[in-house]
């Protein structure tokens, strides 16, 4: 929302100090809409805790279980006391419409899982042990928010971010992210720019290569011959050839072998030490069944606490008897609680609707697998919805839907795509499966190069350049041809 705010800045003009008054515009998030996108953005389990936490702090809601729902006796109304009495009666009229719903809603859900009290106890024993702790991605928003860039490059940031794997690696290109988000590549690479500088060196880097010589460079080592080693002979290096470098830099093996082992103390994962140590429970939030020939949505909600507001306070607003601050601090609750169910429906309205397109464009997928996957952008989808991008983006983020092909992370199925000779489009990620399957499929004693890969695709109507097939080998953690050599 827009919001005027009053600044009193004081300047000095020559030797005279002076005080002057201006008012502008600017943007303040609402705490409000903070928490609905925070809510939208969590997974299910992290979504559990902060609905656990609100239970806690606000006195008005309350949990039940599911099973336990019954339908209640409309208790009579009471004669408002005063005005003030009145006006809020008619307020929670409409809050106690959104609770009815929320209920109807989980009441629904509780039909087609059917879940027992005992299993919600051990579930919810299971969720209360997990621990939490901080993500790569949750590591990088924070620094983000911290940079002052305008709103429309921290949403450029906040996709880069997402698209940036747990190793630490951007693992899309700007110019397919140019042409999801339509922004120019310029203003990615400055908003990229600005996302490596941030704590771990390294992150948001393309590949190995890339990632060793920013580390060198930040060290101020950019123009020695580590540098050149990383630049030119990273292979050689990995396969041990220290006098092939060594005749290459005219150099000795042993000034070859001191450069090997100073690369060796630069870390090729940034985002390694954000790994979870601890075994990573993954809770599907949609789930995916073909029924009688048709593919069926059904969220996963049992995770979920089923919250509704305390009818107790809503007596202690009627009875009049409470004071006019008390009156206050209850209305104050009884909106933060309806704010919060309202968001919670939202939240797994907008996760469906979603899931909804992405197996409308991916039935291929749900039938054949990784290689009929279409290309499906982030726009598409928020254009089909009337959304912005941006909540696409955290709607599907650390989220998880199981499919008849198994359990893949939403983020998954949205993947930029090349044009066949025939005129047909497939995504990248079936382009990277062909080529981990050629590979596997190759003579062991003479393997296929990254050209004589492109070749092959070629072959097959697949225009991909050496670079993009360089780049997706790496990916696939598959060695060079040189290197798989007798394996």
């Amino acid at each position: 929302m827009m919001l005027p705010v009053n600044r009193n800045e004081s300047f000095m003009a020559g030797p005279y100090l002076s005080q002057t008054q201006q008012q502008r515009m600017q943007m303040v998030l609402a705490p409000q809409l903070r928490q609905s996108l925070e809510l939208l953005q969590v997974p299910m389990l992290e979504l559990r805790t902060l609905v656990q936490q609100e239970l806690e702090q606000n006195p008005t809601l309350e949990e039940r279980p599911v099973d336990n729902e019954q339908i209640e006796v409309q208790e009579p109304e009471l004669e408002p006391k005063d005005e003030a009495v009145k006006d809020f009666g008619e307020e929670y009229e409409m809050l106690a419409q959104l609770d009815d719903d929320w209920r109807e809603y989980f009441r629904q859900t509780a039909t087609r899982t059917g879940v027992s009290k005992d299993e919600e106890e051990r579930r919810k024993h299971l969720m209360d042990s997990i621990q939490q702790a901080e993500s790569l991605q949750e590591h990088l928003l924070r620094q983000l928010a911290l940079t002052g860039l305008s709103d429309e490059e921290t949403q450029l940031g906040e996709l880069i971010i997402g698209n940036i794997n747990e190793d630490g690696y951007l693992a899309i290109t700007l110019e397919e992210l140019a042409i999801t988000t339509g922004a120019a590549r310029e203003q990615l690479q400055r908003v990229l720019d600005v996302i490596r500088e941030f704590d771990p060196i390294g992150v948001g880097a393309r590949d190995l290569k890339d990632c060793l010589l920013f580390q060198i460079e930040r060290e101020g080592k950019g123009d020695t011959p580590a540098a050149d080693v990383v630049r030119d002979h990273l292979d050689a290096l990995a396969a041990h050839k220290y006098a092939q470098i060594a005749k290459a830099l005219k150099s000795s093996v042993e000034e070859v072998q001191r450069i090997a082992e100073y690369i060796a103390t630069l870390e090729p994962r940034p985002g390694r030490r954000f790994a979870s140590d601890t075994a990573s429970y993954v809770v599907p939030e949609v789930v995916v069944q073909k029924v009688d020939g048709k593919y069926i949505i059904s969220l996963n909600d049992e995770q979920i606490p089923h919250l509704r507001i305390s009818k107790q306070y809503r007596q202690l607003m009627e009875s009049g008897d409470a004071t006019p601050d008390v009156r206050r601090y209850v209305q104050e609750k009884i909106r933060n609680g309806a704010f919060l169910i309202k968001s919670i429906h939202q939240r797994q309205q907008t996760i469906r609707n979603i899931a909804e397109q992405i197996v409308k464009v991916q039935k291929a997928f749900m039938e054949h697998g990784v290689k009929h996957l279409r290309p499906l952008t982030m726009s598409q989808v928020a254009d089909v919805l009337g959304i912005h991008e941006t909540t696409v983006s955290r709607a599907v983020s650390g989220k998880y839907m199981q499919t008849p092909q198994g359990i893949y992370e939403m983020k998954y199925f949205f993947t930029s795509g090349y044009k066949t000779a025939t005129g047909e489009t497939v995504s990248n990620k079936s382009v990277k499966e062909r080529i981990a399957e050629l590979i596997a499929g190759e003579n062991p004693s003479a393997p296929l190069s990254d050209q004589a890969i492109t070749n092959r695709l070629k072959e097959e109507g697949l225009a991909v350049a050496r670079r993009t097939v360089a780049k997706y080998r790496e990916e696939l953690k598959i060695l060079p041809s040189h290197m798989r050599k007798g394996y």
